[in-house]
This record gives structure tokens, sequence and C-alpha cells, in this order.
């Protein structure tokens, strides 16, 4: 039974007048009516927030999770330190410290970003106890990672054993954030930081800092969606980086494992959980890594996804670097053409007519013939060679029987000052 019918099964209380002796006031009505609806709810709705009437399951067999006495309750915390000589696949994850700020603010289209020290950022990742927003949706783990004064990376999680400690979890994650300048995520714009803050209100605490923010999933799509499409982390890990994770939990699956978790103490239920969030947090990392220093090591499709971007960003320079490497690695046509889209970006028409040209001669599209017919027309003053290329272009019909006939005239007029 859906909400709406199970709130179709509640009495109408019958009209009565306030003013009678007894007649029940509308705040008793009220109150009459959420009692109601939460005992119709509780039946078939489970909600984590009830474990909180229970006792919380033990952790310390299967979990490697330390209990720490705060103020405001309890905190687990897993702490790992990992040498600058992990890899995630073909990345060492300390590169990511080294990773050029510049870059990742013109990846990002983020000028903010390009001021931050990438030393000094902090990665996260949560796991929810749904996959979508709302007031009763918790991040019952927490995955970070920062690098120290070593350059090593720091990964941490947090894990709410119970939803009723939930504070400490949210004040621990504050502290770091507060410590750090970036902080870095994968989606987590749209949901994870979001998500966070409303708990911090839900819990009548500050809104976490301000900070910059560098989301890779806006990068991913930019970089390599034309050659991966939908861009999941795990994706990226085994296309971009050359690692395999191999066998890994499903994202509709978490939340059941946690609910299990909840009513049962199965610890086993939650080592895969607690695996996957690591192993997201981690990967950031090496992706920062890569992304700060993109040339040498991005496939050659994804480098044109890369020159795309720089263009938008109006770093001409590097975009031209992006895809004059692409072309030299094989890119082929795609390549020329984005030379060309930099090159009328940055006002040079004679370089864009060259690279449009031998895009064209490779490959018939409609598109392109009509940048060379505005070219042709409009820099190089050539209007037989623009009609030439306006004959199959993308111009609407409308605008395009315009473009004829101005450009028959101005043919007209050539061959008259020609003839004369």
């Amino acid at each position: 039974m859906d909400f709406k019918s199970k709130l179709a099964t509640l009495p109408r209380p019958a009209p009565s007048d306030t003013s009678l002796p007894g007649a029940p006031d509308k705040a008793s009505t009220l109150l009459e009516l959420r009692q109601k609806m939460a005992e119709i709810l509780a039946v078939s709705t489970p909600d984590p927030s009830s474990a909180s009437a229970v006792t919380p399951p033990q952790l310390g067999v299967a979990l490697p999770f330390q209990r720490e006495e705060r103020s405001s309750g309890p905190l687990f915390r897993r702490h790992q330190i990992l040498p600058p000589s992990h890899h995630v696949g073909r990345m060492p994850v300390d590169a990511a410290a080294s990773s050029r700020a510049e870059l990742l603010g013109l990846l990002s289209l983020d000028p903010r970003i390009s001021s931050v020290d990438p030393r000094r950022a902090l990665y996260f990742d949560t796991e929810t106890t749904g996959l979508g927003g709302g007031a009763g949706v918790l991040a019952f783990l927490v995955g970070i990672a920062w690098f120290d004064d070593q350059l090593r990376l720091h990964a941490e999680q947090f894990l709410l054993r119970s939803p009723a400690e939930e504070e400490p979890l949210l004040e621990a994650f504050a502290e770091r954030l507060e410590a750090c300048e970036l902080l870095v995520s994968y989606n987590g714009k749209a949901f994870d930081l979001p998500l966070l803050n409303g708990r911090m209100v839900m819990n009548r605490r500050p809104q976490l800092p301000d900070r910059a923010h560098l989301d890779l999933l806006h990068i991913a799509r930019r970089l390599h969606k034309g050659r991966l499409g939908p861009c999941r982390l795990i994706g990226l890990e085994a296309d971009v980086l050359g690692f395999e994770r191999g066998p890994d939990i499903a994202g509709i699956d978490i939340a059941p494992r946690y609910a299990h978790f909840l009513r049962s103490g199965d610890e086993s239920a939650l080592e895969d959980v607690v695996e996957h969030n690591a192993w997201d947090v981690v990967s950031m990392a090496a992706l920062v890594g890569l992304y700060g220093e993109p040339f040498e090591l991005l496939h050659e499709q994804d480098l044109l996804g890369l020159a795309r971007t720089l263009k938008r960003a109006r770093a001409f320079d590097e975009a031209e670097r992006a895809a004059s490497v692409a072309l030299e690695r094989g890119a082929g046509p795609e390549a020329r053409r984005a030379h060309g889209e930099i090159a009328k970006a940055r006002g040079d028409r004679a370089q864009a007519l060259a690279h449009f040209e031998a895009f064209a001669a490779e490959v018939h599209d409609p598109q392109i013939r009509l940048e060379l017919a505005k070219l042709y027309e409009h820099h190089v003053k050539a209007p037989l060679s623009a009609l030439s290329w306006a004959d199959g272009s993308s111009e609407d019909p409308e605008k395009a029987e315009r473009r004829r006939v101005r450009l028959a005239k101005k043919i007209a007029k050539s061959a008259q000052k020609s003839g004369g």
C-alpha cells in the first residue's frame, strides 16, 4: 500500500463546534492524527532511526573500527595510512598532491579551485540509507582521505553504528573539512554535500564550512563521455586508470545491507560496503593526480574532450596542446575539427579555415560545411567558394536560402567588375 493509500485509511474527524463544551481542540486532533499515521507507517516501512530504541550492534569482529569517546557520543573510526608508492592502476595516489591546481580549475570551469593547494584537499564519499534525498535519509558511512606533511594519504571512515549516534560522525567530518582548502567528491555537489548539510540542520549544528569543491563527475563527463558513455567511478578505474577492482557491491544493495546490520548486528553485511567506500575515496585521489597532469596519460579520444573543455575555459594554448597531442596519437579527423574550433574561438580565422578544410576532406559534416561557408564569405571574401560549401550545410532552410541569394548577388557583382 502506498503512502496516499495509507493516509486514506485514516478516519475523518466528524465536524464539530469547538465552542461546545467537551469538543476536542485543533491541537489534540492533529496530535491524534499524527499518532495514527505513525502507527500505520511503522507496520510496513522500516525506519533506520527506530534502531535508536534498541541496543546498538557491537563492532570489532568483522569491521575494523575503533571506538572513540566524544562529548557528543561514541564515534566509530577506521584509519589507514597509505604509502606514497600506493597505486590505483597506473596512477600513484600521491600524484594528487602535486597536481596543477590551475589546470584543475580550468577543467572544473571554476576559477576558485585554481588558487587552492591540492596538498590540502579533503576527498569524501558517503554511503546512505536511501538513493534519493529527503529528511529521513542518513549518511551511515562517510569515507574521507587527506595528505599529511609527508604526502602520505590518510584514508579514514566513520561508521554510524546507530542512527542515534549521528552527531559525533557529523562533528568529526566538520572538523576535517575545517582543516582543508579544497573538497573533492564524485557527484558530491548534487548529492553527498547537500545531504550532509541537511543532516547538520536536523542535528541543530551549523552548516559545514564553505570550501572550493572539485566534483570529479563533471570533469569525467567532459573528458570521457564521448568514448565511455556513462561515467561511473568503477568504470573510470578500469578504462582510464587501468585498475580492475573486482566484484563490487551494487549501489541498490547498500541500504538494505545497513538495514540488515541494524536489525541483526551482523557485521559481515557491511564488509563489502566498507571496502567499496574506501576504494571510491582512494580512486578519487588517483583521478586528481591524472587530471592534474593529463597530457601524457589520457587516451587520445579523451584528449579531445580535454581540448574542448580547455577551449570553454578560454585556455587556448593548453587547448591547442591537447588537440595536437591527440592528433599525433592518431585521433584522426576529430582532432583537426577540435583544432578548428579552438582557432575559431580565439579569433584566428585563417587557422580555423585550414583545420576545417582538412577535416572536411575526410568527413562529410553539414555543420563544418556551414562553418566553411561563413569563413569563405566573410573572411576570405570568396563568394563562389562560400556558395559551394553552403550546399549541403546544416543551416536552417530559410537562412540558407537568404545566404544563397546574397552570395549569388556577390558573385554577379564580382563578375561585373571583372568584365568592366
